[in-house]
C-alpha cells in the first residue's frame, strides 16, 4: 500500500454537533499514524444513496475507502487493513497480535453500541418525555462498560502494550461522550483519552475531517 493511490470517502458537511465524530476521522487518523498520503472523496446526503456510493458503501454510510486496487467499508475493518500495511500499528508478535485484534473487537462491540445508543437519545429524540425516561437506563449501560473498561486498562498506557490499531477506534468510541461528564468520572479512561488525541496524527486527522466541513458550510447556510 505504501505506493497505492489512497482515496477515503467522506461527508462533506454534517451538522455541528457530528463535526469531529464522523468515522472517517478514524480512518484518516490511522492513514496519519502509517505516514499513508491520502485524498478525501466528499459526498453529500442525497450522493450516498447513489448507485455509485452503494457500490462502495452497500448500507449508505462513510467511510469507504480505495487502496491496492479495490475498495473496502467499515471503519473498523479499514483501520485494521491500514494498520497491518504499517509497520508500528500492530504488535509484532502472535499473542500480541491476537490481544490487539480482541480489542480492535471490543472498542466495536461492548462499547460503541451502548456510546452511541446514549448519543441517539441525546440528539435524535424529539419527544423529551421520552428522552426522560429513556437517558437514565442509557447512562447507566455505558457506565458499566466504562467501569469494565478501566478495570481491564488497569495501570497501562494503551490496550494492546504500545499505542496501536484497537486505541484509534476505542478512543474515537470513548471522544463521542463529549457531550456529557460521564467520562470525568474514570480518571484513568480520561488520561488514556487525552494521550491517544495528543497525538499529533490525530491532531492532523480531526483538522482535515473539520477542514472540509469549514470549506463547504456555506452550501448548507444557503439552502437552510
Amino acid at each position: 500500500m505504501q505506493n497505492a493511490s489512497v482515496v477515503v470517502t467522506a461527508y462533506d458537511w454534517v451538522p455541528s454537533f457530528a463535526q469531529g465524530h464522523v468515522r472517517d476521522l478514524r480512518v484518516r487518523w490511522a492513514l496519519n499514524e502509517a505516514n499513508l498520503p491520502y485524498e478525501a472523496r466528499l459526498i453529500d446526503h442525497q450522493q450516498k444513496l447513489e448507485a455509485e456510493h452503494l457500490a462502495r458503501q452497500p448500507f449508505a454510510q462513510v467511510p469507504a475507502i480505495e487502496m491496492d486496487g479495490g475498495s473496502m467499508f467499515e471503519s473498523g475493518a479499514i483501520v485494521w487493513s491500514i494498520a497491518e500495511a504499517s509497520d508500528h500499528l500492530l504488535p509484532k508478535d502472535p499473542a500480541g497480535r491476537r490481544q490487539a485484534l480482541a480489542w480492535t473487537f471490543a472498542a466495536l462491540n461492548p462499547i460503541e453500541p451502548v456510546v452511541a445508543r446514549l448519543a441517539e437519545v441525546v440528539f435524535f429524540l424529539d419527544d423529551e418525555d421520552l428522552k426522560t425516561r429513556l437517558r437514565p437506563r442509557a447512562v447507566a449501560a455505558v457506565e458499566t462498560r466504562l467501569t469494565q473498561l478501566q478495570a481491564a486498562l488497569a495501570d497501562r498506557d494503551h490496550l494492546a502494550g504500545a499505542f496501536s490499531a484497537p486505541d484509534i477506534l476505542m478512543a474515537t468510541v470513548l471522544r463521542d461522550l463529549g457531550h456529557s461528564d460521564l467520562l470525568s468520572h474514570y480518571p484513568a479512561l480520561s488520561r488514556y483519552l487525552e494521550r491517544c488525541t495528543a497525538r499529533p496524527a490525530f491532531q492532523r486527522a480531526l483538522s482535515e475531517q473539520l477542514e472540509a466541513f469549514a470549506q463547504n458550510a456555506h452550501r448548507y447556510e444557503r439552502a437552510a
